[in-house]
């Protein structure tokens, strides 16, 4: 009798260590919806009224990948639009019932070729934003992150960060100053006819998505970048902006000194982006078993600016900024297999970028820039009002405490969680 009850329990313990390990299996899935308007918005690059277009190049996206492992979901999100300000996050995530709403992290593109997503208030009181389309555009990005985790499936990870090469990037400010590496994420099936395939590929990279400007409706270089990675077997591309601000842009610059402002431009960028972020992820070697973890806080931001004060006190969205003016933004840590991710609600000058990079665990560091907000640069104190190339920035900055308050919080995240996989 005793003998049958161990080898009844030694069964149980086999079938519960069974049911854990599936249950701990990494899984990812992607999907996307095309949010175009239909009839075209006029667009905007910035504040002020939106800029009637009658053509568009390219569609505009909202294109999501969860991940899973065990009990653990967190979902990527990227949308072609110039920001996606915290409020309009929030109604997305009401709207997704299976990923805890602090596991979900929607980053913009940064086109300035999209319709105004901040609801900026004209001078009569009212907006040129269309609300009804940026509610739409909500259920779409709510839809697209549903559906990826419904695709979930078992999956081995690639992670590479090297440079990018060629023309892409340069700071218009000081051509030099800028990042130009490059992070790769790449989520492979494990099972089933895709066996071996890339479900989707993340890019991670510090460039304005401005060619076109905002004379046409198009996600800019990030349109060919997509269609690249999908036809080299990448799988659905996704596009994270990084530390881009002040003003590290793309390097559309001709031999006469003059802007090339074309399609064709947008093409050999966007292409050139992609072949790259191809190269570099090619080699890295698969993950089978990444580790998956993500933190969140909300961190109360002082607006002292006051053009964007006006903006948030007016802005049709209805901002949480409180009587105090302080904007909350959530900031996430996201460790993925030997990647550690952290968000920045803004567009951080590239000097953040290098400091924080520095600053994490890893050599497989990302930056999540303009994620889960996106109002204004973002300085240090040294750098704020200090010189007259900065003007512009300044006055587009929160206040002269935003780059320490982020910094010193995101890396107060990085002290308090677990380290990713793998040595530094």
């Amino acid at each position: 009798m005793n003998r049958l009850v161990v080898i009844v329990s030694l069964c149980f313990c086999l079938i519960s260590y069974a049911a854990l390990g599936e249950t701990a299996v990494f899984k990812a899935g992607a999907a996307l919806r095309v949010v175009t308007p239909y009839p075209l918005l006029p667009v905007s690059g910035g504040v002020g009224a939106p800029r009637p277009v009658n053509e568009k190049k390219g569609d505009l996206f909202a294109r999501a990948l969860v991940f899973e492992k065990g009990e653990v979901r967190v979902a990527i999100v990227g949308v072609d639009f110039l920001g996606w300000p915290s409020v309009l996050c929030d109604r997305v995530r009401a709207k997704v019932p299976g990923i805890p709403s602090e596991n979900i992290l929607i980053g913009a593109t940064h086109t300035h070729s999209a319709p105004d997503s901040y609801g900026f208030p004209d001078m009569h009181g009212g907006t040129g934003a269309d609300l009804e389309y940026l509610d739409w555009v909500c259920g779409e990005i709510a839809a697209a992150v549903n559906e990826a985790a419904d695709n979930l499936e078992p999956a081995s990870l690639k992670i590479a960060v090297r440079e990018a090469q060629g023309k892409i990037a340069y700071n218009y400010y000081a051509p030099q100053l800028y990042d130009p590496r490059c992070g790769v994420v790449q989520p492979v099936a494990k099972t089933g006819p895709n066996a071996g395939k890339p479900i989707a590929t993340i890019v991670n990279y510090a460039i304005h998505p401005e060619v076109l400007g905002s004379d046409v409706l198009s996600p800019d270089l990030c349109g060919p970048l997509y269609d690249r990675i999908a036809s080299r077997g990448g799988g659905m591309a996704l596009f994270m902006n990084s530390a881009q601000g002040g003003m590290v842009t793309a390097d559309n610059r001709r031999p006469d000194g003059e802007d090339a402002r074309t399609w064709d431009e947008c093409v050999r960028i966007g292409e050139l982006l992609a072949d790259e972020a191809l190269r570099i992820i090619a080699d890295a070697p698969p993950q089978d078993d990444p580790t998956l973890y993500s933190a969140a806080r909300i961190v109360d931001f002082p607006v002292k600016s006051k053009l964007l004060r006006g903006v948030l006190k007016h802005s049709a969205l209805g901002n949480a900024v409180g009587e105090d003016a302080m904007l909350p933004a959530q900031l996430n840590l996201v460790n993925l297999g030997t990647a550690q991710m952290l968000t920045i609600p803004g567009e951080a000058l590239p000097n953040i970028g290098y400091y924080l990079k520095r600053n994490m665990p890893t050599k497989h560091s990302f930056l999540l820039g303009l994620t889960n907000e996106a109002f204004g640069y973002i300085l240090t104190r040294v750098d704020w009002n200090s010189f007259k190339r900065y003007d512009y920035i300044t006055r587009t900055c929160m206040g002269e405490m935003t780059g320490e308050i982020l910094i010193e919080s995101l890396l107060a995240l990085v002290a308090e969680c677990p380290s990713p996989d793998g040595p530094k």
